[in-house]
């Protein structure tokens, strides 16, 4: 096993969904194939899809989950799908380079210059070292070994005593950080209500809610994550709101008092984050609707 990068543009060229699935060419068969069972890092590159002229992407490593299996792609010949399981999103995504330090040592030349040719290859092994590197940064683990402005964050941090492969699957660790992520996406602001609450603790009356819920593999995705307040949250959890693609909020009429409707944004649509990758994935929203909503 080891532990590996893998690059996804924010308007995939391939069929992935980095939530669940990978798609590459036979050119990074070997690569991806010595990461089954360990964990893996997306990147996000700076062109953001297939156009030349899109150079608008983040350049950070914004994700981990862990590789479970590679399959032959059945409708095309030399390529493969590379299935993956405990996604999870940094709530502090990580630039691949600060000051001159690379987070990936093999992207520094010696005269510290950017290797173009290890930067190219969509899927590459990289030594464990720099995978803990960017999860500290990342998850933003006290004392970090590395540029000091990527240190100064708090929780969530993993326990120091475990590894990465261990706190992974940690329900508490990935509810705080699906929750950061959520939280600044809305900047703490109720998508249904415009609700904005804060008690004297400064902490938020809003919630990270699922759209697909964890118990039926809802991945902890800001894509499958909508901030909702606590009352809304449980009439989307139970059922009886909805979102459909286009934003509108959905309500079950049969099942709520008219007077639930005054609760929510006049306009009759959720308030989306402006950065179309933080938003709501149509896949997630059609279970909802399909598997959750009981307004038919």
């Amino acid at each position: 096993m080891a532990n590996a990068v893998f690059t996804t543009k924010a308007q995939p060229v391939y069929d992935d969904l980095p939530e669940w699935k990978y798609h590459f060419p036979k050119t990074y068969l070997k690569q991806a194939s010595e990461a089954i069972g360990d964990l893996i890092l997306y990147y996000e590159p700076r062109r953001e899809g297939a156009e030349l002229s899109g150079r608008s992407g983040r350049q950070v490593y914004f994700a981990i989950a862990r590789l479970d299996r590679i399959e032959a792609d059945a409708n095309h010949v030399g390529y493969y799908y590379a299935y993956v399981s405990e996604y999870l999103e940094f709530p502090k995504p990580v630039p691949f380079r600060i000051d001159g330090f690379y987070f990936e040592s093999a992207l520094r030349k010696a005269d510290g210059s950017t290797n173009k040719g290890a930067f190219g290859r969509s899927v590459r092994v990289i030594p464990a070292t720099d995978f803990q590197l960017i999860w500290n940064a990342g998850f933003a683990v006290p004392n970090l070994d590395g540029p000091e402005s990527t240190a100064r964050v708090e929780e969530p941090a993993p326990p120091l005593r475990d590894s990465p492969r261990k706190v992974i699957t940690e329900r508490t660790f990935r509810d705080v950080a699906f929750g950061r992520v959520i939280h600044a996406n809305y900047e703490g602001v109720c998508a249904m209500t415009g609700l904005n609450l804060v008690n004297l603790d400064g902490n938020h009356e809003v919630e990270a809610a699922h759209i697909r819920p964890v118990k039926y593999n809802g991945p902890d995705s800001p894509r499958n994550g909508i901030a909702l307040s606590r009352t809304v949250h449980w009439l989307f959890d139970s059922g009886f709101l909805s979102v459909a693609d286009t934003g509108e909020i959905l309500r079950a009429k049969r099942h709520l008092p008219e007077k639930v409707r005054g609760l929510l944004n006049t306009n009759g649509r959720a308030q989306m984050p402006v950065d179309p990758m933080c938003r709501p994935h149509p896949e997630f929203l059609r279970y909802h609707r399909e598997h959750v909503y009981k307004g038919g």
